[in-house]
């Protein structure tokens, strides 16, 4: 069993360092609010003051965290960053959805020696690692506690397989919102709607929120916000490399338009309440 440092205990990361733990890992974890970390330490973790104390003496250092711009202030942070307890032989894999680019230039500041993956988490903790193959043999103990894992590639790769992931995810949701708003403004009733819509190409991103939007509750899974978050790393991901992602700039201002309605923190199939034009509830 190995000393893992975790890092970001939210929506996602506390079911994780929980499952580490119960794989019999020794843990010790670290949350920006401090709370969050309390059910951890009561199933056994240590509770670190600062990003740097969790890292000091782990095998492996675990991040994730919601933006771009929290995973840099956690692992560079002058005083109090990560990489202040990083060296030679430890391994650092961030589990962030943030972007191939912010995973690089991190990796670039790591110190000379640490081994560093990508490993972020889609869906029912699908895991795309990028990592080169000896690192990968080296994680996948760790990885495979947590979900089905999947090497896809070289470091940055498991992060941007993860943008292409919910690039896809952003634009079926609004797609079945923009269908139910063009069916029920031509007089067409929403259940014989989702049911077609269940048998064709969107019929998987139906099946999964079609409870929701039958009964316009959106208690969050994956929240809206962090869904809109992702469709901004889309179009900068894009633009990076000259590539005009017509449809996606479409769903990100949908998905927009419902954070500005109120929606940031309810599931981001609340998104479809935005564009029929409904008033979502938690």
């Amino acid at each position: 069993m190995a000393k893992i440092a975790f890092l970001g205990l939210g929506q996602m990361g506390a079911p994780m360092a929980t499952r580490l733990l119960q794989a019999g890992h020794e843990l010790t974890v670290w949350n920006r609010t401090p709370d969050r970390a309390k059910p951890l330490a009561g199933a056994g973790a240590t509770v670190a003051r600062s990003p740097a104390e969790a890292g000091a003496g782990a095998a492996l250092a675990i991040t994730m965290l919601a933006t771009p711009e929290a995973l840099k202030d956690v692992v560079l942070g002058a005083e109090h960053g990560l990489v202040r307890a990083l060296g030679p032989g430890q391994m650092y894999i961030d589990m962030s959805t943030v972007g191939p680019h912010t995973v690089r230039s991190i990796a670039a500041q790591v110190p000379q020696g640490v081994a560093v993956v990508d490993a972020p988490v889609e869906g029912r903790l699908e895991i795309f690692v990028g990592a080169s193959d000896e690192d990968f043999e080296r994680v996948r103990p760790i990885l495979e506690a947590l979900g089905s894992v999947v090497h896809v590639g070289g470091l940055g790769a498991g992060a941007a397989m993860k943008l292409v992931a919910n690039l896809a995810l952003g634009a079926s949701i609004a797609a079945v919102g923009e269908a139910l708003a063009l069916g029920e403004a031509l007089g067409l009733g929403r259940a014989p709607l989702l049911n077609m819509l269940e048998g064709s190409q969107l019929g998987p991103a139906v099946k999964a929120k079609r409870a929701n939007i039958e009964s316009d509750h959106y208690p969050p899974n994956f929240k809206l916000r962090h869904a809109a978050k992702d469709l901004r790393l889309v179009i900068e991901a894009a633009d990076a490399v000259d590539r005009d992602l017509k449809v996606s700039a479409a769903a990100k201002a949908w998905l927009d338009a419902a954070v500005e309605r109120g929606a940031a923190d309810l599931d981001y199939s609340a998104v479809v309440a935005t564009i029929v034009g409904e008033e979502p509830k938690p």
